[in-house]
C-alpha cells in the first residue's frame, strides 16, 4: 500500500511539475513574441521618423530652390523694369509705365504666394504621412488588445 501510494504521488508531483513547466514555456514564449512585436513596432515607429525627416530635408530643398528662382526672377523683371523707366520720354508714360510694372509685380507675387502655400501644404501631408500611418497602427494596436 504504501509502495502504491508512493507511486501515486510521485505520479501527481511529476504531472503538477510537467502542467508548471509547460504552463512556465507557454508563458515565456508569449512574452518573448510580445517583446518582439513591441520592438518591431519600436523600430516601425523610428523609420516612420526618419522617412518623415528625409522627407521634410528634400521638401526645404525643393522650397528654396522654388524662393531662390522667384528672387532671381523678381531681381531680372525689375532691373527690366528700370531700364524700361528709364526709357520714357515723358511724365505721362513713365507712369504708365510704372503702373504697369507694379501691377506685374504683385500679381506676380501674389501667384507665387499662392504657388508657395500649395508647395507648404503638400510638404505638411507628405511630411506627417509617415508617423500618421504609425498613430493609426497604434490604434489599431490598442483596439486588438482591448478585444
Amino acid at each position: 500500500m504504501t509502495k502504491a501510494t508512493t507511486k501515486a504521488a510521485t505520479a501527481k508531483v511529476e504531472e503538477i511539475a510537467a502542467d508548471a513547466q509547460k504552463a512556465m514555456t507557454e508563458n515565456m514564449e508569449k512574452f518573448t513574441k510580445g517583446f518582439e512585436d513591441m520592438s518591431a513596432f519600436t523600430q516601425e515607429n523610428v523609420d516612420a521618423v526618419v522617412k518623415s525627416a528625409e522627407i521634410a530635408a528634400k521638401t526645404a530643398e525643393g522650397i528654396g530652390a522654388e524662393m531662390s528662382a522667384y528672387s532671381k526672377k523678381s531681381f531680372e523683371d525689375s532691373v527690366a523694369a528700370a531700364q524700361d523707366l528709364a526709357s520714357a520720354k515723358n511724365m505721362t508714360e513713365l507712369m504708365e509705365k510704372q503702373t504697369a510694372f507694379a501691377q506685374a509685380a504683385f500679381e506676380g507675387f501674389v501667384a507665387q504666394a499662392t504657388k508657395m502655400n500649395e508647395i507648404y501644404a503638400a510638404a505638411a501631408k507628405d511630411i506627417t504621412a509617415p508617423i500618421n500611418q504609425r498613430f493609426t497602427a497604434a490604434a489599431d494596436a490598442m483596439k486588438s488588445f482591448g478585444a
